[in-house]
């Protein structure tokens, strides 16, 4: 059966947002609400800085990974090679965690940075789709409808699991905190896989010459040269490192995120489970409205707008004293995450030569988008444990601040409408 035209590209722009669906229960699951707590609580004994550390030691691996992945993709034509074992490394690992009891403080940081350096690795092939789907005057929207696709995947699977999370004086609670790790592991098996039968390796004519690896780490280490030291392109490179700044803040603010709401306000496990549902709503509607904002004012605009909004929510949360303002904070922040993350990766594709796509999203969701996570959350850990977490969340505001002030310096393509 033959399909219109029209119809393959709105099926594939859909399956292609269903990884985003999917990929995001580990992100909130493992990462954010529970595995986060989790850890913190049961296994390092209330050490911040352990599961800082352990946020950090996976982004550094993530991100000397990705960009010579992403060249060796871009160079052999197999991206979605590469995503299929990224994204099984996360599936198995996250799984795994199941099996993490107290004082088992080793493995339960071994798994998660494997499972997330699959999760950030993948991402850099995931994002990397995005040029071939779809054209460049709808990059902002599609973007959008791809995080908002995530943001409700984290919805549903917040909602499954508070609807088998007992209150915690159960005696098996923390089995069933446990089996939320495989919940998440399975939720993101299940809606990765369409993409991987539906969306197209984008094609293109290549030598290969030497092995995928070899050509892969010389190409890096090229592009690395050509972006921030010869700077051959000097645009890409400048909103690389403000890109680096500010998603260091937001990725800081996404791993502690429970953890302040735990100890600060003292919420419970099942009100932080509500609480975050609530922001991933707000998330989705976030990412749609702005990815249409995008679309008609630019990314380097909404961008902009978005991290003023990420310094308000960063000043707002160090005067937090009730639950209820809390909520009013959160609700900013979840509107702001989804759309700067999205704005950004519209920026990134407009700025990106053709047939190098996950070879420079290799540096923007690899060096750039890992490695930015490695100084906020060790930072905020210390300085959580040192002092308190208000002047840790405080910290977070001068990495919106930096990146915004470096962000004026880019120059946003003008021909956004050509294909």
């Amino acid at each position: 059966m033959i399909f219109p035209t029209n119809f393959l590209h709105r099926f594939r722009i859909f399956v292609w947002t269903l990884f985003d669906f999917g990929n995001t229960a580990f992100s909130v699951i493992i990462v954010t609400v529970i595995y986060s707590r989790y850890f913190t609580d049961h296994i390092s004994g209330g050490r911040r800085w352990l599961w800082g550390l352990a946020v950090s030691l996976s982004m550094i691996c993530a991100a000397l990974l990705s960009p010579p992945l992403g060249a060796a993709a871009d160079y052999s034509n197999q991206k979605k090679k590469y995503l299929l074992f990224l994204t099984l490394l996360c599936v198995v690992c996250t799984a795994l965690l199941f099996f993490v009891q107290a004082d088992m403080i080793l493995l339960g940081m071994i798994l998660f940075i494997l499972a997330n350096i699959g999760f950030e690795g993948g991402l850099v092939f995931y994002d990397s789709f995005l040029p071939s789907i779809t054209s460049k005057s709808s990059y902002g929207r599609v973007s959008g409808y791809g995080f908002a696709m995530g943001y409700i995947g984290a919805l549903v699977i917040l909602l499954i699991v508070n609807s088998f999370l007992p209150e915690s004086s159960h005696p098996e609670y923390l089995f069933f905190v446990r089996t939320s790790f495989i919940i998440a592991s399975v939720f993101f098996l299940i809606f990765s896989l369409p993409l991987f039968f539906f969306v197209p390796e984008p094609v293109k004519p290549t030598k290969q010459l030497r092995s995928n690896f070899t050509y892969g780490f010389q190409q890096a280490k090229k592009t690395f040269r050509s972006l921030f030291i010869t700077k051959e392109f000097p645009n890409i490179g400048r909103f690389l490192i403000a890109f680096f700044i500010y998603n260091d803040g937001i990725l800081t603010i996404i791993a502690f995120a429970a953890i302040f709401a735990e100890h600060i306000l003292h919420m419970s496990d099942k009100d932080i489970i509500i609480f975050f549902a609530v922001v991933q709503t707000s998330a989705v509607i976030g990412s749609f409205i702005f990815g249409i904002i995008t679309d008609k004012i630019g990314p380097k605009k909404t961008i902009s707008i978005t991290l003023t909004i990420w310094i308000a929510i960063s000043i707002a949360a160090y005067f937090i004293d009730t639950v209820g303002v809390f909520y009013i904070v959160a609700l900013g922040a979840g509107i702001a995450i989804g759309s700067s993350q999205s704005a950004s990766r519209s920026l990134m594709a407009l700025l990106t030569p053709k047939d190098r796509e996950a070879e420079f999203f290799g540096f923007y969701d690899g060096l750039c988008g890992k490695a930015s996570a490695v100084v906020g959350p060790l930072i905020y850990g210390l300085i959580a444990d040192l002092t308190n977490e208000r002047l840790a969340i405080l910290m977070v505001g001068t990495f919106f601040l930096a990146g915004l002030i470096l962000l004026q310096g880019v120059e946003e393509p003008q021909n956004r409408t050509a294909n």
